[in-house]
């Protein structure tokens, strides 16, 4: 039997000579922190990959557990939930977080990639450099279950095996806070070779808006919103020059804290109205969740003068031209929230 497809509603649309050319769907679902739903558009039930957008509740068993004794600070906690640039405060920062329990880029099992500083800002690697997992855009986040590994006394090899015990607080973490059974979770493998998992989209939602409650929970104390204001604090460290991610925290002034996943997933709450929104376009493409993400919080009053308008318009694709410079269409959204 076929799991369920997500039953995706269209969110953007690109537009040539005033006419639909290529729709994008997708789903939202906007949700309060004592869990519930106010608003949706398409399917906020069937779960998804939540990909990177999962990281705060990854790095957030180390820092309920071990933030003093390591003594993280705010930057530390925010590289622990980033996807990265690979940009040098970022390697730097990884590579100090490895050196305190005396391990090196060595013990990291991400894999190598091209820094994502000159992907996603149109610029071209110098020649002849060479690249280590510490500029891996997931370096802080393995770093942070390296580190969960060491406080919980168990080996540093396989630390990414599902039974390893560093994963496996990581899945009672996900599940405490999405909701989900861990029996129930759907897991998969994400693209750093770590455990990652399939939440409905109002759990993650729910999840989020929960990280901006002051009062401590019960299980992780003051964890969750030390973890979102550091991220909220510190957006560069969570991203980097030219990200989503840094303009959205930038936009808000502080009262977002906001964490995109690969494959077209994002969520982020507001601290000052303790909602969240999850997100995910599903053809995997960030240029039409973006513009419809724009218009979610337009619906939603969350874009007034509050916010750093200039950093919100980052997020915007320009307008489409060809191979002559003729302009010749646009990404426009179609989304529309629902009230639950």
């Amino acid at each position: 039997m076929s799991p369920p497809w997500p039953r995706h509603v269209p969110i953007a649309v690109s537009v040539r000579g005033g006419h639909p050319e290529n729709v994008h769907h997708g789903s939202f679902a906007v949700v309060d922190r004592a869990g519930q739903v106010l608003a949706t558009a398409g399917d906020v039930d069937t779960p998804v990959f939540t990909r990177s957008s999962l990281k705060p509740f990854q790095a957030m068993p180390l820092i309920a557990r071990a933030a003093e004794r390591l003594a993280l600070d705010e930057a530390d906690i925010a590289l622990l939930c980033a996807s990265h640039n690979g940009e040098p405060e970022h390697v730097a920062r990884a590579a100090a977080l490895l050196a305190r329990i005396g391990a090196d880029e060595s013990a990291l099992a991400c894999g190598t990639h091209e820094p994502y500083v000159f992907r996603f800002n149109g610029l071209t690697p110098p020649p002849g450099e060479r690249y280590g997992p510490l500029h891996h855009n997931c370096s802080g986040k393995h770093a942070g279950m390296l580190l969960l590994a060491d406080a919980l006394g168990a080996p540093l090899q396989g630390y990414l095996a599902p039974d390893h015990p560093a994963q496996r607080e990581i899945a009672h973490c996900v599940s405490h806070w999405s909701g989900v059974p861990e029996t129930s979770l759907v897991r998969g493998i994400d693209g750093c070779s770590a455990p990652n998992y399939a939440l409905p989209l109002r759990s993650l939602a729910h999840a989020f808006a929960r990280l901006t409650d002051k009062a401590p929970d019960p299980v992780y104390g003051a964890a969750p919103h030390r973890l979102a204001r550091a991220m909220s604090q510190h957006p560069h460290l969570v991203s980097g020059r030219g990200r989503n991610d840094l303009h959205l925290m930038r936009a808000g002034r502080g009262d977002w804290v906001s964490k995109v996943g690969a494959d077209g997933v994002q969520a982020m709450a507001s601290f000052s109205r303790g909602i969240a929104i999850a997100a995910k376009c599903g053809d995997g493409q960030l240029a039409p969740l973006m513009v419809a993400l724009v218009a979610a919080l337009e619906q939603l009053g969350w874009a007034d003068d509050g916010i750093d308008r200039e950093q919100l318009e980052r997020l915007l694709p320009p307008p489409m031209k060809n191979a002559a410079g003729v302009e010749v269409g646009e990404l426009r959204p179609v989304l529309h929230l629902s009230a639950a």
